[in-house]
């Protein structure tokens, strides 16, 4: 039997049956700052060493790779993270709060190895966890971007044996900093455009879908410090509204008025409009892979681009500085890379529409670890196959992944 799993909007695969020896269990969990977070565990007969899938963002409890990790007789840790389906108020820093305490619930199961697997952007969070449990308490990050204490020095952060990164990106801000349109130039109006940056314009190199594109140095240039441009913009609108914010709860503090509470928790959220315009999306031609023509989102990134769907679309203040800004956030894997000093297995994906050749290159430079190791697998980024009829990159990725495992951590008894 197979099951069908959604990695992504618009990507379907199908899984493998999970072992008819499976146990799964879920759970319920409270992190150390009070927050409640789930997970699903699954073992089999056996099984000393845990995998952990996580992200940030989406649920992975049905992931591709959880029956085909059972199948090579690890057990499998899914967890959802507070703001899971639902990232308007995504913290970064509270979430390594959430991953804690999932790590801590396996180290008290008894596991004795347990390995982090971070797909995508649970690549970043992953990296984040294993950078700030290898710190003492007092180096750990105090404040998120917007200046709220994150409570992380009074937490315990098991820190994993192992780390995994598949297909992983180099975090939400450095992608969305590729993503958003800098043709905007009315924050307020999803229709503006300066025709000069307008990335889906024939006079600036775009052509019809699906021929590629044929962008000029020049106009790249422009292009991205035009991105970099706008992301600071928002930056600083994120501070202001963060500063209004804060300046309500002190204001409360001192007063107790009812009037002043409901300034001080008066939802402040930025819209941001059009977030699905990378140039690399329908230019194969710039850093090149096997990636067929479009986006993560879709065939058709000129038009997806003015639609609802998209990345970092709807955030508070506090959420665009700790999570989507590129200039602000912790959340970034190759400033967190050094910091990942356990055995390291970084997969890439030869198809990948989110992490390209020169992330990986990058990121590898940056790994801490002193035993890591690179393999290329033939694939597109949520696991699909290259061509129909290929194996997908999911199971030759299994393959990778069991025989790294096998080779260090004896995974049954």
């Amino acid at each position: 039997m197979t099951q069908t799993t959604r990695l992504g909007a618009g990507r379907y695969i199908s899984a493998g049956q999970a072992p008819a020896t499976t146990i799964t269990t879920a759970h319920e969990l409270r992190t150390s700052d009070g927050a409640t977070v789930t997970g699903v565990l699954r073992t089999v007969p056996g099984a000393r060493g845990v995998v952990c899938l996580m992200h940030p963002r989406q649920d992975f409890t049905h992931h591709v790779l959880v029956p085909e990790l059972l199948a090579r007789g690890a057990a499998v840790w899914t967890q959802t993270s507070r703001s899971v389906n639902n990232d308007l108020a995504l913290i970064h820093e509270q979430t390594v709060l959430d991953m804690a305490a999932g790590q801590a619930f396996l180290r008290e199961a008894g596991f004795a190895h347990v390995i982090t697997l971070g797909h995508s952007g649970g690549g970043t969070l992953a990296a984040l966890y294993h950078q700030q449990a290898g710190l003492a308490p007092a180096q750990r990050i105090s404040h998120t971007p917007a200046g709220r204490p994150t409570m992380l020095a009074d937490a315990e952060l098991p820190l994993p044996d192992a780390a995994i990164f598949l297909a992983a990106h180099l975090g939400q801000g450095r992608l969305l900093q590729r993503l958003i349109d800098p043709s905007v130039i009315d924050e307020t109006d999803p229709l503006s455009v300066d025709p000069g940056l307008d990335p889906y314009r024939a006079a600036n190199g775009f052509a019809s879908p699906p021929q590629s594109s044929s962008y000029a140095p020049e106009f790249i240039d422009r292009y991205r410090a035009a991105q970099r441009a706008r992301i600071s913009r928002i930056d600083n609108l994120a501070r202001e509204l963060a500063t209004e914010a804060a300046a309500a709860r002190i204001c409360y503090a001192d007063t107790g008025d009812v009037s002043d509470r409901r300034r001080a928790i008066a939802p402040r959220v930025i819209t941001v409009y059009r977030t699905d315009a990378d140039l690399r999306s329908v230019d194969q031609s710039l850093d090149p892979n096997e990636r067929p023509y479009g986006s993560l989102l879709g065939r058709r990134p000129d038009l997806i681009n003015y639609g609802l769907t998209g990345f970092g679309r709807f955030c508070t203040p506090d959420a665009w500085l700790s999570t989507w800004s590129a200039n602000t956030s912790n959340a970034d894997l190759l400033r967190c890379a050094p910091g990942v000093t356990a055995p390291t297995l970084l997969i890439e994906l030869t198809g990948d529409q989110a992490g390209f050749p020169e992330d990986a290159a990058a990121v590898r430079r940056e790994i801490g670890a002193v035993d890591l190791t690179h393999r290329v697998v033939r694939g597109l980024h949520f696991g699909g196959p290259i061509s129909a009829g290929e194996p997908t990159a999911s199971s030759l990725s299994a393959d990778v992944i069991g025989e790294w495992i096998a080779a260090r951590f004896p995974l049954a008894a």
